[in-house]
């Protein structure tokens, strides 16, 4: 028996979010969602005092010491299921762990999953005091481990966006254009995306199971005791999609090679490409994988990676994606 379940007043309840703006509005405001998180807790059998919010993440996240506890806005409900579904999926299947899934349901209109809790800190918080021998074996693991969820067959998820892949590549060709002036891409480029996307061919095929987000903000790491950094985990799997495997790679060239080829190509090696494949066409497709995917914000990733010597695009695929090692390269 389950017991009898606290009485929850109308001042604990999560506060209402009907509308993907009334979403991100919420989530930022942690008074008004702590009583609703705190009542939740107590359903769950969550000693709230110990529950933590955690600081990264457009969706609220609460862990303690074992557990953590994630919430979907009524907007965002879908996501819950693909969370928890895809995480059932990969359960065993990869090379580091994922999170188990301990319970989901529906609290005051929210979803929410509680999974476990990995061993590890979050990847970005040592990334950029790491030299380039360690991300380049951090990058041949995330590699290898995008190549195994590849591997995985997809679950058996009801309405799982988008239904039709090459549908929606081909609807993120149609708006680039729109879509890169929103976010600020600035002129030459925004003048060269659609020439570009239209000059680059892309496969569809096959149909993978894709995390879209292998990035250090997402990966777990551990030390040991010679210092030396290994992946311990992999988590955030709520934007995971079907699609071209490429797709996958994108936020690994951007936020963990960004812009450096000997760190790309471990990845890629490790992945299952071989030499002969790392070239230039290799490069540009992985630029164009960037300008069509949901999160591709090219803008942004400006003051991320390398300026291009000349205002072109292959110039572009090539400091941004370039597979070539430098001869300082070590």
């Amino acid at each position: 028996m389950l017991g009898t379940l606290p009485v929850v007043g109308r001042a604990q309840r999560l506060p209402p979010a009907a509308t993907r703006d009334a979403a991100r509005a919420v989530a930022g405001d942690e008074p008004a969602l702590r009583p609703g998180v705190d009542a939740l807790c107590a359903v769950l059998g969550l000693d709230a005092e110990r529950v933590r919010r955690l600081p990264n993440g457009s969706l609220p996240v609460y862990a303690d010491e074992h557990l953590v506890l994630k919430l979907f806005p009524p907007p965002h409900a879908a996501a819950a299921h693909v969370e928890a579904g895809v995480l059932r999926a990969v359960a065993g299947e990869l090379p580091v762990p994922t999170p188990a899934v301990r319970a989901e349901g529906l609290h005051d209109g929210w979803r929410y999953v509680l999974m476990d809790r990995l061993p590890g800190v979050d990847l970005s918080s040592v990334w950029a005091q790491l030299g380039r021998r360690q991300r380049r074996r951090l990058a041949a693991q995330a590699g290898a481990l995008c190549a195994a969820l590849h591997r995985t067959t997809p679950p058996p998820l009801q309405d799982w966006w988008p239904r039709d892949w090459p549908a929606f590549v081909a609807a993120q060709r149609a708006g680039a254009h729109r879509r890169h002036h929103r976010w600020g891409l600035a002129q030459p480029w925004l003048g060269l995306v659609e020439d570009f996307l239209d000059r680059t061919t892309l496969p569809t095929e096959p149909q993978v199971l894709l995390h879209t987000e292998v990035m250090p903000a997402n990966l777990l790491a551990v030390p040991d005791a010679s210092g030396r950094w290994s992946l311990s985990g992999l988590c955030d799997f709520e934007p995971a999609v079907r699609g071209s495997c490429e797709y996958d790679l994108v936020a690994i060239a951007v936020f963990m090679a960004a812009g450096d080829p000997t760190v790309l190509r471990e990845a890629l090696i490790a992945h299952g490409y071989d030499a002969a494949q790392l070239d230039e066409d290799l490069s540009r497709r992985l630029l164009a994988w960037t300008l069509l995917h949901r999160f591709g914000d090219a803008a942004a990733f400006f003051d991320l990676l390398p300026a291009p010597p000349t205002p072109t695009m292959p110039a572009l695929a090539r400091s941004w994606f370039g597979l070539t090692p430098s001869r300082r390269a070590g």
